[in-house]
């Protein structure tokens, strides 16, 4: 699992756009849409659900979640429920706090490509330009 790091201040806004926080195993696209939809059912999900919900293949949603569950993101339960076992996925304690730690980042990065809301005159730009 990877360590945070103590956020070092940096001189005039330098590093401002690392975004470190980014995990690499989650920002995966398919990988984002498994956990947000973890994360939306706190009971988890049957695999079957998760696949429809994210849109995967069987293949690509296995592979994802080895790569999720190896990250301790996410753990999976079996149980035998009538003539099929079926596969219970569910965020971990960890997984929650660290998808919730991404999401901040996230939020950060939104934050930071909203334009200044006023131009030098006081009038609101609707407008981008380059400096």
């Amino acid at each position: 699992m990877a360590r945070k790091r103590k956020k070092q201040k940096s001189p005039a806004g330098a590093g401002r756009f690392a975004y470190e926080g980014l995990d690499r195993v989650i920002h995966e696209k398919a990988r984002l849409g498994i956990l947000a939809s973890l994360a939306a059912h706190e009971g988890g999900l049957l695999f079957n659900d998760l696949k429809q919900a994210c849109s995967l293949t069987d293949g690509n949603l296995s592979r994802h979640l080895a790569v999720l569950s190896e990250a301790d993101l996410v753990e999976i339960s079996k149980r035998n429920e009538g003539p099929r076992p079926q596969t219970m996925y569910r965020l971990t304690r960890s997984g929650r706090k660290r998808f919730a730690e991404y999401i901040n980042v996230l939020e950060s990065v939104i934050a930071d490509a909203q334009p200044e809301p006023r131009s030098r005159s006081g009038r609101v730009s609707t407008r981008w330009s380059p400096a």
